[in-house]
């Protein structure tokens, strides 16, 4: 075993090391390309959106998300709907065409705006909605996509790789915000995103054209992105609201997302009252998030697949809720700044480098149509729907007299219940995966 080891090129013994098939080699590469691509685009824009919320005022901050759960409930079942009747290879390509030409009209407006010193209240709204919107839709997409042309034993070898890729993108894309947003402004980053989504539709054009010869006779579902789901447009959510494994991951994902609200909105107000213009705010939040994608980058590429390995797709998924029961009884303790902060980089590189592509991998055991219509409502609606959830009790607590170690002190149990529930979605998906292997040995 050791010769064979020796023996080895130094690219083979990496694409050992990082779980990756020489016959893979392609498909993998052009997939971690895609989602560099994908989170650079958003990474870049992600502080500016940031910064409108502080434009609008901290204290609107649960009305610009009212807004993006609304504009989510009409584009989820008009996605399901296309779905429907167009062939995946056909619809994919458009999504993103249809989000460049929504980036160009906000480069023009801003300008406009910047050029006869207009107010940018509304615009800094729409935007915000809009890239709130934009960043769950297109990467839903991208799972959805990968979920589908790679196999479940693919997917737990190469998901970690490939979600490196995004990991890459966000914190190159976070890294060039910070460093430009002063010097050349915010808007000017519109075009070099735009630019950056062009390139990731040449990547599934190259990956619709490899996988059907890549993973014919390694996948059942091989070259099925030439046909239509079909069904019908609301399957989406009819599938989440009748399963109780997609009800899981649907309550999970509340659960989630209601402590990210409670250190996104504390975050945005300290930051809104330390930093004196939008540039300064859109610097900030780019470094922030340059730290976080950093980490998970680490994650992705090193330790997800060992730990899914190891520990089992249940306890992987119970991670990111246990650091949160501890980061935020310390937050309740503690309630300042530093802790906020260094809380908020690592929960979101655990959830980024771990907790996501493991989420992604549960969509390997489900049907194509669910792939796609299910993940993407809950992805999409069920997210912006929590977030919308979050904030306005957040905001209701604050009226009621409760401060940030009030709020961190509920966020505990919260915790607690999404760590249980992360087992129980594990067993869950054991269970599926069991089924499906029975099936094809009969």
């Amino acid at each position: 075993m050791d010769n064979v080891t020796h023996s080895l090129s130094p690219v083979e013994r990496v694409l050992q090391f990082l779980g990756v098939r020489r016959d893979e080699l392609m498909a993998v590469a052009w997939s971690f390309a895609y989602f560099f691509c994908l989170l650079s685009a958003y990474f870049m824009l992600r502080p500016v959106r940031e910064a409108m919320a502080i434009v609008s005022g901290t204290r609107n901050i649960p009305w610009l998300f009212t807004g993006t759960f609304v504009v989510m409930i009409v584009a989820a079942p008009i996605f399901g709907w296309v779905a429907s009747r167009f062939p995946r290879k056909t619809f994919l390509p458009w999504v993103y065409y249809f989000f460049i030409a929504n980036i160009v009209v906000f480069y023009i407006t801003f300008s406009y705006a910047d050029a006869y010193d207009l107010n940018q209240v509304w615009i800094a709204r729409s935007f915000f909605v809009w890239l709130s919107v934009f960043n769950l839709f297109v990467v839903s997409v991208f799972w959805s996509f990968m979920a589908d042309i790679y196999s479940k034993e693919q997917s737990r070898r190469l998901f970690g790789v490939i979600a490196a890729g995004g990991s890459t993108g966000a914190f190159l894309g976070g890294l060039v915000t910070s460093v430009l947003v002063v010097p050349i402004g915010f808007r000017n980053l519109l075009p070099i995103s735009a630019l950056l989504l062009l390139v990731a539709v040449v990547c599934v054009y190259q990956l619709r054209e490899r996988t059907s010869q890549q993973a014919a006779g390694e996948k059942e579902a091989a070259g099925k992105i030439e046909s239509p789901l079909g069904g019908r447009a609301l399957a989406g959510v009819r599938h989440v609201f009748t399963s109780s494994y997609f009800g899981a991951i649907a309550m999970a994902l509340v659960l989630a997302n209601f402590l990210g609200g409670v250190m996104y909105m504390y975050m945005a107000e300290m930051v809104s009252i330390a930093y004196p213009n939008t540039d300064e705010h859109t610097q900030i939040f780019a470094l922030i998030n340059t730290l976080t994608n950093f980490s998970s980058f680490v994650g992705q590429m090193l330790i997800v697949r060992h730990s899914v390995r190891n520990l089992g797709v249940g306890r992987t998924l119970a991670i990111t809720p246990i650091v949160a029961v501890i980061g935020f009884t310390v937050l309740a303790i503690n309630p300042v700044f530093i802790v906020l902060a260094a809380l908020q980089v690592l929960m979101r590189s655990i959830g980024y480098g771990l907790t996501k592509p493991t989420t992604d991998m549960l969509y390997t055991v489900v049907s194509p149509e669910a792939k796609y219509k299910a993940k993407n409502f809950i992805d999409t609606a069920i997210y912006r729907g929590a977030d919308l959830l979050a904030t306005w009790s957040i905001r209701l607590m604050s009226t009621l007299g409760a401060g940030l170690s009030g709020v961190a002190a509920v966020c505990v149990p919260m915790a607690f219940a999404w760590a249980t529930l992360a087992l129980w979605i594990g067993r869950q998906y054991n269970e599926r995966d069991q089924a499906r292997l029975r099936e094809q040995t009969q």
